[in-house]
């Protein structure tokens, strides 16, 4: 790993109980960076040996100046900022503010909050000619009976949520309208006016989904590696499950998809960094365009990724924001992750079955992320899942068996929640 970096800095900006935290914590130590994290956490979210400020993300005036003092505090201390990284959704348009103010690599801000906000995503990729559902923005307070002639099935989602929350397929208006109601409290919280009085449907598209990952470099997508998700993504709810790669499509398939991509990178603006895509594939074969967002896949999935023998997915990405880039490799094996469904709501007691699942064969690891005690959601309220498994094996047809195996060995023992009135 290039060690000439020594002295310098990596600003870290992240959501509380960000999943992709302590992989760029690790990242940025194997790069000589010391690492800084910006969040809005009021209690420590960091090892002892991290530094940490405090920033409030739903000012984000007041927290772009806070951290470009630090950064000017920072140089005269001869421990410049070597670059600047958002973690997630909720901190990529301030990264790139941060980054361009300093003059290191970013993506326009314009173009990150494109990606944060679904509704002005779908018009400016409907505006280049790119394949994109019809779609219009509903207003929670309206009659929906005054809207015109609706094609069902529909697909309702919040502007601005991820990991399939409060995303809901419905086929008739008075589905619509229930499921109306039960978004309204998932949104109600957003730091966005408009996240909260408005929301977005769109035409459900039937077929099969893919999610592809890859990096912006001079506005060249290099691809890392294209996900399958075998198992029917048809609604109500839309709950990602297995992710194996590589895909099984066909090859005119994957480059459709590819153009797709690349044409919506630019139409939104992105030039540069990590990029995680999501499409459906049609009974014609299609590519339909679903999300492009300016970060890494959910969660713990980037583990999933190899994209050389001697650095990470992680590592990838700060090479890129550092600009000393690394080159990725093809992988030459399949591998593939498990996002573990949660079965019910309730109180998570206790998880069976691990020790038999860890056995199977071609199954690496192993995670459950809930602690016993907790209380955990479903979809479409849900944002986490209980953990992952992970594979990998010579095909794609041998990773998605085990990883079906694994999760038929593992039982969750869950209690209802009693809740006083």
């Amino acid at each position: 790993m290039n060690t000439s970096t020594e002295s310098r800095r990596l600003l870290i900006i992240a959501p509380p109980g960000s999943y992709r935290l302590a992989p760029y914590l690790k990242a940025a130590i194997r790069f000589n960076l010391t690492p800084l994290i910006a969040s809005t956490s009021q209690h420590s979210i960091l090892p002892r040996s991290v530094e940490g400020i405090h920033i409030d993300l739903s000012q984000p005036e007041q927290a772009l100046q806070t951290l470009l003092e630090l950064a000017q505090r920072c140089a005269q201390q001869h421990k410049p900022f070597a670059g600047v990284l958002g973690t997630d959704d909720a901190t990529v348009e301030l990264a790139s503010e941060v980054a361009a103010r300093l003059k290191l690599p970013h993506n326009p801000a314009s173009a990150t909050q494109l990606t944060r906000r679904k509704d002005l995503a779908r018009t400016a990729l409907q505006q280049a000619g790119l394949n994109i559902p019809w779609h219009t923005r509903i207003a929670i307070a309206d009659d929906i009976s005054l809207h015109g002639e609706l094609n069902f099935p529909l697909v309702i989602k919040p502007l601005n949520l991820s990991a399939s929350r409060g995303v809901i397929r419905v086929n008739n208006r008075a589905e619509l309208a229930q499921a109306i109601d039960k978004i309204i409290p998932i949104i109600q919280h957003s730091e966005d006016q408009t996240a909260r009085d408005f929301l977005l449907i769109e035409q459900y598209i039937d077929g099969t989904e893919i999610a592809v990952e890859a990096i912006l470099h001079d506005n060249k997508l290099i691809t890392l590696a294209v996900f399958d998700k075998p198992d029917p993504l048809q609604g109500p709810y839309f709950e990602e499950t297995y992710y194996i790669t590589p895909s099984r499509q066909k090859a005119q398939i994957l480059q459709a998809c590819e153009q797709q991509i690349l044409g919506s990178c630019q139409a939104i603006g992105l030039t540069t960094g990590p990029l995680h895509a999501e499409l459906r594939i049609d009974k014609h074969d299609k590519p339909w365009i679903l999300e492009v967002a300016a970060r890494t896949i959910g969660g713990d999935c980037g583990k999933s990724l190899k994209p050389s023998a001697d650095f990470n997915l992680e590592e990838l990405v700060i090479s890129y924001a550092i600009n000393q880039p690394l080159i990725p490799e093809p992988q030459t094996n399949s591998s593939g992750v498990l996002m573990i469904p949660v079965p019910k709501a309730g109180i998570l007691k206790r998880t069976e079955g691990l020790t038999a699942a860890q056995k199977i064969p071609f199954i690496t690891s192993i995670s459950i992320d809930i602690t016993p005690g907790n209380e955990v959601e479903c979809l479409p309220e849900s944002s986490s899942y209980l953990g992952f498994i992970f594979a990998e094996a010579e095909t794609p047809e041998q990773t998605e068996e085990a990883l079906r195996a694994a999760h038929n060995e593992l039982s969750f023992v869950i209690n209802p929640v009693w809740k006083i009135q």
